[in-house]
């Protein structure tokens, strides 16, 4: 078994991904910018000061790279849009350097990144690992964050980049504000509801994260995505339908989000259709492959 630091081990998946793998009998360390009541061992940084504690890696074996700014808690003004690019970079150097020093065990290094790495919307295209990264702000943070972490390898560590989906939780994330709204009985497809949504139960996403880390032959991006994506309007119909609700709005118009959001309309107007035939092709079972399935599970339906 081997212990893993965590960097944004209280978020929401850094939450639920220490409960499973302390669940499989690995230990876990919180790398934290304070001390939490998270029931495991806090280790401490500040990413603004480029400091961190001097047992950092000391007995770790693996570190899960999570953490980053919210890309969805507030408008890309240039100020916010610079925050979410250094939150990543800034931290992911941080590590790099810490890595440098000879004294530590750490051979493995997974780094979050998103789908968001093919851009804001490629249509109808199925995008694969071996596909270019976007031009949008999105694509371009996703892109320089996993060439930070890339350049990890240089150092002898096996380094695994994962683009994540929409993660579907039941406590927080993208789902939230639209459930609630389903469940008042306001769903309605967004923009032209054509746009694909990659999602993922977050179980499975901390279960290619923890596959990941056991698996020495997994290096270089993959996808963490279920087998079947789907249109926005194809979401929200399941939505209603697992939640027993009317979908009788009419769609939000996309100029409308623009308007309300700005640059940042891009998370709900964009989209992108991802395969997963790569993890699968490593030996990955999705508990969640169905969106129905995922859906009556998160909410408890």
């Amino acid at each position: 078994m081997a212990t893993v630091l965590i960097t944004g081990g209280t978020g929401m998946i850094g939450s639920r991904l220490t409960t499973m793998l302390l669940e499989r009998g690995h230990a876990v360390v919180h790398l934290e910018r304070s001390k939490k009541n998270s029931g495991v061992k806090t280790r401490l940084w500040d990413i603004n000061a480029g400091t961190i504690d001097a047992d950092a890696l000391a007995g770790i074996d693996a570190i899960i790279h999570l953490a980053g700014a919210n890309i969805g808690e507030r408008r890309w003004t240039s100020q916010r849009k610079k925050e979410i690019l250094d939150s990543r970079i800034n931290s992911t150097q941080l590590l790099h350097g810490e890595l440098g020093k000879a004294h530590h065990q750490v051979k493995t290094f997974i780094c979050a990144s998103a789908v968001g790495y093919y851009g804001g919307d490629s249509g109808d295209i199925i995008k694969g690992e071996g596909d270019h990264a976007g031009h949008d702000f999105l694509a371009d943070v996703s892109r320089m964050w996993e060439e930070a972490a890339s350049e990890i390898s240089e150092l002898g560590i096996r380094v695994v980049r994962i683009r994540t989906g929409v993660v579907l939780s039941p406590s927080g994330g993208a789902l939230e504000p639209m459930a609630k709204q389903a469940r008042l009985g306001f769903a309605a497809p967004l923009g032209s509801g054509n746009q694909y949504m990659s999602w993922i139960h977050i179980d499975d996403h901390c279960s290619v994260l923890i596959h990941a880390i056991e698996n020495d032959s997994i290096h270089g991006p993959y996808n963490s995505v279920a087998p079947h994506p789907v249109t926005n309007q194809e979401f929200t119909r399941a939505l209603t339908r697992v939640l027993r609700k009317p979908m009788f709005m009419p769609n939000v118009p996309g100029f409308v989000l623009k308007i309300v959001l700005g640059e940042m309309s891009l998370l709900v107007l964009g989209g992108c259709k991802v395969s997963s035939e790569k993890l699968s092709a490593t030996g990955f079972r999705f508990k969640y492959p169905d969106l129905d399935k995922a859906l009556k599970d998160v909410l408890s339906v």
